[in-house]
């Protein structure tokens, strides 16, 4: 064996010295490519940037645990599991259930460090003044973007984890010393990349000359965009005068206005003007949403292909079980195929609304639904009655939000249709916000009144004006499109809103939670990995 193994040494020796002088036969020399060769180069810079999208509309369509998007409703104020539930989103609403090894947690502190990994990676070369590759304006507008999206997924690491470790050059090699940083830190760095990509993005992709493959605009981060972002991180931070200054900005910038009439692919529809922006194909500035301020787009795969990132399960989660009733087909008009995994709290469907909200109708907030199965004539239709576990997941009251129908996928797997991040809706509810928690309560007043007099809803006074009273608004005007979890987190609310309002009439009541959930656990596989330092958990965990 020793004789063979020397031999087999040798003649490994004799072939790497024969080889090394022809090193030069081992380059690739492609005379054509379609990728970028090297991250130095426009191309380079302009495909990770693009990478930046991908990732962030990865984490929303998360497809491997299908109750994630359960994960950030559930347990709140506004929504409760149902028998459908997946598993992920178990520990939040059993919160006794919620520490250490959760998955959730876990998978949204790995997406956002990928998030910053790469910014950081982008950030590199274009503050490198020795790249000669990209001209200055191009620097500073790449650089922008990819500080916009190491904000982004800062602000929701400080929302969700409090303190966390700060990385701003690209890691290329282990680490294994992390520490977390004081909050301070963090949100000193969010503001510096904020300010800075409000300085130098685009306004409203101005002159870019940035298409899709329908030569239609795309949809890349704009000045308004960080300036909303920054409002919502000032007001977690407290600094209440400085967020009214970003979110007043972007109101009178005069870029954005409320929809307040009806548009688009089903203008002359069954709808009204505040439901058509949430239909597929009117969710885009190009198409019509004049309220829209940053949209990340999908396009259907049948006939853009790679034009969707995994398989969202909004539609599927959101959407009740009614294909599961004899007599009914999942059709359009009824959103697409859904699984029921969670059902809104009687306390959104029974008491948040007062008569006449238009964000309550039935384009909105579907409540009646009527067989539909030619194959069924005799309950052809007739209304589908509420009753039993029915009430729970199958035929319940439900959002309309997430409703689509791919006609070459009647099962409904995945759902394609674009993710409104921002619009100038929530940006009104943003100042409220900040005017409330300055004393500024007259002023609030009139803010709010101004998206209730878009939605026929009566006007509020002064008095009314508190956070409790905000987050109503939130919700009556947010629902199905805002991360409730986060909203309550961010700003202290989850223990008092979701006991209060949502703990006891659910089939799957909320328990367990206390104050320490007002932060998620760090994930301890990432406490184990770190041997070199202490990466303390959160108390309570």
């Amino acid at each position: 064996m020793k004789k063979y193994s020397i031999i087999s040494i040798s003649a490994i020796l004799a072939i790497s010295a024969f080889t090394s002088c022809k090193k030069s036969f081992l380059d690739e020399k492609p005379y054509s490519s379609y990728t970028p060769l090297t991250l130095s180069d426009s191309l380079g810079v302009e495909a990770s940037e693009i990478g930046l999208y991908n990732l962030t509309t990865g984490t929303l369509t998360y497809s491997s645990a299908q109750g994630w998007p359960s994960v950030w409703q559930v347990g709140t104020d506004v929504a409760n599991a149902t028998a459908q539930q997946q598993g992920i989103e178990v520990p939040y609403y059993d919160y006794n259930q919620l520490g250490s090894n959760d998955g959730a947690a876990s998978f949204i502190w790995q997406r956002n460090y990928s998030l910053i990994n790469n910014t950081n990676a982008i950030i590199s070369v274009t503050s490198n003044s020795a790249n000669t590759k990209l001209g200055p304006v191009g620097k500073r507008q790449a650089e922008a973007e990819a500080k916009f999206f190491r904000a982004y997924a800062y602000n929701s690491l400080a929302t969700l984890f409090g303190r966390v470790p700060i990385i701003t050059q690209p890691l290329t090699t282990p680490k294994l010393d992390f520490t977390r940083a004081s909050l301070d830190e963090v949100n000193t760095l969010i503001v510096n990349d904020l300010t800075y990509s409000i300085t130098n993005l685009a306004d409203l992709n101005a002159g870019t000359g940035r298409t899709n493959t329908q030569g239609r605009p795309v949809s890349r981060a704009n000045k308004y965009m960080a300036m909303q972002l920054l409002a919502e991180a000032y007001l977690r931070m407290g600094k209440n005068d400085l967020a009214e200054a970003q979110a007043q900005a972007v109101i009178n910038s005069g870029k954005f206005s409320l929809i307040r009439n009806r548009y688009g692919v089903r203008a002359t529809g069954a709808g009204d003007y505040y439901s058509d922006m949430f239909v597929y194909g009117n969710q885009r500035r190009w198409q019509g949403n004049s309220e829209a301020i940053w949209v990340l787009e999908q396009e259907n795969p049948s006939t853009v292909v790679g034009g969707n990132v995994d398989a969202a399960q909004q539609r599927r989660v959101w959407t009740p079980a009614y294909y599961a009733i004899p007599g009914m087909l999942p059709v359009d008009s009824l959103g697409g195929r859904g699984i029921g995994r969670l059902r809104l709290s009687n306390w959104v469907l029974y008491r948040l609304y007062q008569s006449g909200d238009i964000r309550n109708s039935q384009y909105s907030i579907r409540r009646r639904y009527y067989y539909n199965d030619p194959a069924f004539p005799a309950l052809l239709g007739k209304q589908v009655p509420f009753s039993g576990a029915d009430t729970l997941f199958r035929i319940c009251p439900a959002t309309t939000k997430w409703g689509a129908f791919d006609p070459n996928d009647t099962f409904g797997y995945a759902m394609i249709k674009d993710f409104i991040m921002m619009r100038l809706g929530e940006t009104y509810l943003l100042l409220a916000e900040a005017q409330i928690k300055q004393g500024k309560t007259a002023e609030a007043a009139n803010t709010i009144n101004v998206l209730r007099t878009r939605a026929n809803a009566p006007q509020v006074t002064a008095a009314q004006m508190n956070l409790d009273f905000l987050l109503d608004e939130r919700a009556r005007e947010l629902i199905g499109e805002e991360n409730r979890r986060m909203t309550l987190m961010r700003t202290g609310t989850l223990v008092d809103r979701a006991l209060r309002l949502n703990s006891n009439d659910a089939a799957r009541p909320i328990a367990g939670l206390t104050s320490k959930n007002l932060l998620l656990p760090i994930p301890l596989s990432e406490i184990q990995l770190n041997k070199d330092a202490v990466l303390e958990q959160n108390p309570g965990y």
